[in-house]
């Protein structure tokens, strides 16, 4: 891909944050090292970088504590845990345990829980197989409730709908850009979504990280 090196971001091997982050290249655009984020992973930051994401039915929550300028992102699949408790062995796969860990490491960072701000993105309706199950409104309905129940105010959100999105976060300015993909340009987050949906019913859950290009 022009303008851009692949490499292992730092923190994708930190002990305490086993789904960090783990694409870490350069934008030649932006001018700033960035951090792509996969299904199940987040990634928590003070570096003036971009996280970004390409998300289907998928949603992705940014937080930042605007006074640290410390920001994070995380990329979730479902809203909630399955049938077995998975609380610590989900890996983000699963929005609570997503949001946790979301949410943990920023207060590791330094930031103050009572001056998290929110902006949400995804949940489009991209995904034929999983369309009837709603997933993606699920996902919505899931994020939007989580906040208010943590009084974590949204400043602002992105969703629905029946495209995918890329989004680029900046966590020190706290800006997001966004772009609507059309169909075509889609097909990443939809290929990687069902690949993922595929492993989350056929891999048992034992703490591994699942990652895909």
């Amino acid at each position: 891909m022009k303008g851009y090196v692949i490499r292992q971001a730092r923190g994708a091997t930190h002990a305490a944050a086993p789904c960090w982050g783990s694409l870490r290249f350069y934008d030649s655009k932006h001018q700033r090292d960035s951090i792509k984020i996969l299904p199940g992973e987040y990634h928590v930051t003070s570096d003036d970088i971009i996280l970004m994401t390409v998300l289907g039915s998928c949603v992705a929550v940014c937080l930042r504590d605007p006074v640290l300028k410390i920001g994070g992102m995380n990329h979730f699949m479902l809203p909630k845990d399955g049938p077995t408790s998975v609380a610590t062995d989900a890996a983000g796969r699963y929005g609570t345990h997503a949001m946790e860990l979301l949410i943990n490491g920023m207060l590791k960072a330094g930031a103050s829980r009572n001056r998290l701000q929110a902006k949400l993105f995804g949940g489009g309706a991209v995904l034929g197989g999983m369309n009837g199950m709603g997933v993606g409104r699920n996902n919505i309905d899931f994020a939007r409730a989580f906040l208010a129940a943590e009084r974590i105010e949204v400043l602002a959100a992105d969703l629905g709908g029946n495209s995918g999105r890329k989004i680029m976060f900046f966590p020190c300015t706290g800006r997001v850009l966004v772009k609507t993909l059309r169909p075509a340009d889609s097909r990443e987050s939809v290929e990687h979504e069902a690949l993922y949906q595929s492993r989350l019913r056929q891999t048992p859950l034992r703490g591994e990280v699942e990652l895909f290009d």
